[in-house]
């Protein structure tokens, strides 16, 4: 029990992140740590995967620990041009020293272009190995906007990500 309510605490929880990014002249994205050649870049402080920064939200938003920016900063030089993996890595740690676990995370990356199927695997297990699951855990989705909007206008990339974390048994 809380001190709020009647209600009991549960020990899942849930958060969500989102994350966009523009295109500008380059050769490759970088989606859920895979270097995607395309015919433009993203403009960005770190490597640009907006995969990797909505999930690093989403699971900073379950725990309550506020969001990518609050802890890798776009004003600090240290992050610029850096792997996003890293954070993800390090927002793990962040959870696990506070009790968490994670339970599962669903990714949808929205995106005319480039087409992410032959990519898909590879993201799936570098988000698994840097999250300590297995891949039946991290679900990754595409979708298009059907020509509508920056994203169907080939202007840029978003996604959103959403995972469940549990409070460890004390």
């Amino acid at each position: 029990m809380n001190d709020q309510n009647s209600a009991p605490l549960t020990t899942l929880r849930i958060g969500q992140g989102y994350d966009v990014h523009a295109f500008c002249p380059g050769d490759h994205v970088v989606l859920g740590g895979v270097s995607i050649p395309y015919k433009l870049g993203v403009q960005a402080h770190s490597d640009g995967d907006v995969v990797i920064h909505s999930l690093c939200d989403a699971l900073l938003g379950a725990a309550a620990l506020g969001d990518i920016g609050m802890h890798f900063p776009d004003t600090d030089p240290r992050w610029k041009g850096v792997d996003s993996r890293h954070f993800l890595r390090h927002v793990r740690g962040l959870l696990g020293e506070r009790g968490f676990s994670i339970v599962n995370v669903d990714i949808t990356v929205l995106a005319d272009a480039p087409r992410l199927g032959s990519h898909r695997q590879v993201m799936q297990a570098n988000l698994a190995a840097d999250l300590g699951l297995t891949t039946d855990r991290v679900n990754i989705k595409a979708t298009t906007t059907e020509g509508l909007g920056f994203i169907g206008r080939g202007e840029g990339l978003a996604c959103q990500a959403v995972a469940m974390i549990q409070m460890s048994a004390k």
